[in-house]
């Protein structure tokens, strides 16, 4: 057990491509956690898809061991978090796990999206901020400038900002000096009953789950007989231990410790994360605050295109839910696709994740359908029907009226890129309800259909604003709303997986969009294939791939012309058979491509 006054827990925030993960190697490397021959770059992005897009993906955490310049030997818990908009569940969460935070802030870049939202959410969490200018070796560093935007637009004191070059190394014995210093010790009583705050949690197949857990109060040891709070699922303690980065045991963990336990548990739900570990003889009196439930933005259903993978699916789904805590599913029947689930996701890039884990880890092909909401259809007989699927859409006699979800987003945009941001909103069949000002930022507030915000909303807001734009939104009810079901038939057979329930008045829009999409990835065929978007039988949009030509008049040499005619006529003859019964496969791509119509 470790003395609380000789640790301090902290996380790395920043924008996408500010240097978190580079920062985290130069610690582990100047603490000589690792062999230098053990090294590589990026060292905590352990999944093969964070190395191959240069991302990190699921927050990392590593003990390392740091002798001060005043000989005390000091125990650093750092956290390294992802900087995309669509992984701030996991920024929160290892907020939660700390008592301090570095700011990171590129130099030549200044303060951007995520620096803000990630500046705000360590305020709310109650953390001690140390900013650190990043990059200054370059030419195009402006340290002052930064300075400067760090205290007008987060309002953050930065005159002791700290100047660092995490590719370099310089001004990382500072940065260590400052963390030691500058950043608060944990509190906790050794002697309370146990109270652990699980973190994270993955499943391993050869030990089960490992939980990660941040211990409060209490000392958390091996063959010790535990409860999850929540669950009020019993287990016995096999392993403690802390990663340095690599997995190494420990007899014990203290409080104000981060490490990881594991204890046979083979039920994925009984270790949910934001759930309280305590010692099942003298329990806590209460749970910790567990973390607020993450939104998701993008629904969809995944289908096996092999249906006897189902419960391959299922499982997959299970164990990557217990990583992720941010997406949900539940089961769901397709007519043209068979069993699979619908799922949601905080966004695009989170549902592409999501899917490549499943291809790669489990090994799974996979359908992915275009995105909705639940809707509420009102029919003849009185009965009212809640719509996942347009699949599953009713005859449009039976139907009196549509009702859909409508949220209220509360958007904050600096003052330079409103007009563009409210005009955004206007053509996304949103509703003003308020307009005020916070400094040199407004803050609006819109009541806006959810179909129009799943679609690409988070996309084009992030586009007009620059980046700059902050979005937040909580469900608001139903309202009545002319909705069409827009069918994209490809030679004249219907795509159900394709198929969405659009307003009336985008209908055209979107089926002219997405044939124009389907006709760049449909591969040619040897007959001509047409793409339509139909409303019951009205095509509004349609596109033609033009048929591959074999050259079958290349033998035939000379001669009168009605021999070269007759050849072509036969061929005519055969493309026009080949239309009647060829089948036209739709490239997986398509799927997804899909969604990202803009």
């Amino acid at each position: 057990m470790t003395d609380l006054s000789r640790i301090r827990n902290f996380a790395i925030v920043a924008h996408i491509d500010h240097g978190k993960s580079t920062l985290a190697d130069r610690l582990i490397e100047r603490c000589g956690a690792l062999d230098p021959r053990e090294m590589t770059s990026q060292v905590l992005d352990s999944m093969d898809i964070e190395r191959e897009r240069g991302i990190t993906i699921k927050a990392q955490t590593v003990r390392l061991v740091y002798e001060a310049q005043n000989g005390e030997t000091y125990v650093l818990n750092l956290v390294d978090t992802p900087g995309h908009v669509d992984f701030s569940y996991e920024v929160s969460r290892s907020m939660r796990a700390c008592e301090g935070a570095i700011l990171l802030v590129d130099a030549t870049q200044g303060v951007e999206a995520q620096t803000l939202a990630n500046a705000y959410q360590a305020i709310d969490a109650d953390l001690e901020i140390l900013p650190v200018l990043n990059k200054i070796d370059l030419p195009a560093a402006e340290p002052e400038r930064v300075k400067q935007q760090i205290e007008d637009i987060i309002g953050l004191d930065a005159s002791e900002a700290l100047m660092i070059s995490a590719k370099t190394g310089q001004g990382v014995d500072e940065l260590l000096e400052a963390i030691v210093h500058r950043l608060p010790p944990p509190e906790g009583e050794a002697e309370a009953p146990l109270q652990a705050l699980v973190v994270d949690s993955w499943y391993d197949p050869y030990v089960g789950v490992v939980t990660l857990v941040r211990v409060k109060h209490g000392v958390l040891r091996r063959g010790q007989k535990i409860r999850f709070m929540g669950t009020g699922a019993t287990y016995t303690v096999d392993r403690v231990g802390v990663f340095t980065p690599k997995p190494r045991e420990v007899s014990d963990l203290g409080p104000g410790e981060i490490g990881f336990l594991t204890a046979g548990i083979k039920e994925i739900a009984h270790a949910r994360v934001g759930d309280t570990v305590t010692d099942d003889r003298r329990p806590a009196s209460s749970p910790l605050p567990g973390f607020k439930p993450s939104h998701p933005v993008v629904f969809c259903g995944i289908f096996p295109v092999d249906s006897k993978d189902y419960d391959q699916l299922r499982e997959s789904l299970a164990k990557l839910r217990l990583n992720d805590a941010s997406f949900e599913y539940e089961p769901e029947t397709s007519t043209a696709l068979g069993l699979g689930f619908r799922c949601g996701f905080l966004g695009l890039l989170h549902l592409e994740i999501v899917q490549e884990r499943l291809e790669r880890e489990f090994g799974l092909d996979l359908v992915v359908t275009a995105p909705s909401v639940v809707y509420r259809v009102h029919l003849t007989d009185g009965a009212v029907k809640e719509l996942h699927n347009p699949a599953d859409y009713p005859d449009p006699t039976r139907i009196v009226r549509i009702e859909e979800p409508y949220i209220r987003a509360t958007i904050l945009v600096p003052e330079q890129y409103l007009g563009g941001v409210l005009e955004l909103c206007e053509q996304r069949r949103g509703e003003q309800v308020e307009l005020t000002w916070v400094g040199n930022r407004a803050m609006l507030v819109y009541l806006l259909p959810l179909n129009e915000v799943v679609y690409d909303f988070y996309d084009r807001l992030k586009s007009v604003s620059r980046g700059y734009a902050s979005f937040d939104y909580q469900l608001e009810g139903y309202r009545e709303s002319d909705l069409v079901k827009l069918r994209i038939l490809v030679n004249g057979e219907p795509v159900e997986s394709l198929s969405m329930i659009v307003h009336r008045s985008m209908a055209e829009q979107r089926g002219r969009a997405m044939c124009e999409k389907l006709k760049e990835l449909i591969p040619r065929q040897l007959f001509e294939v047409r793409i339509q978007a139909a409303i019951g039988s009205r095509i509004i949009a349609s596109e033609r791939i033009r048929a591959l030509r074999k050259d079958v008049t290349a033998k035939c040499y000379g001669g009168d012309v009605t021999r070269k005619r007759k050849l072509l006529e036969r061929q005519k003859e055969g493309k026009k058979r080949m239309r009647q019964v060829g089948k036209v496969e739709i490239p997986q791509e398509a799927f997804l491509a899909a969604l990202k119509v803009g």
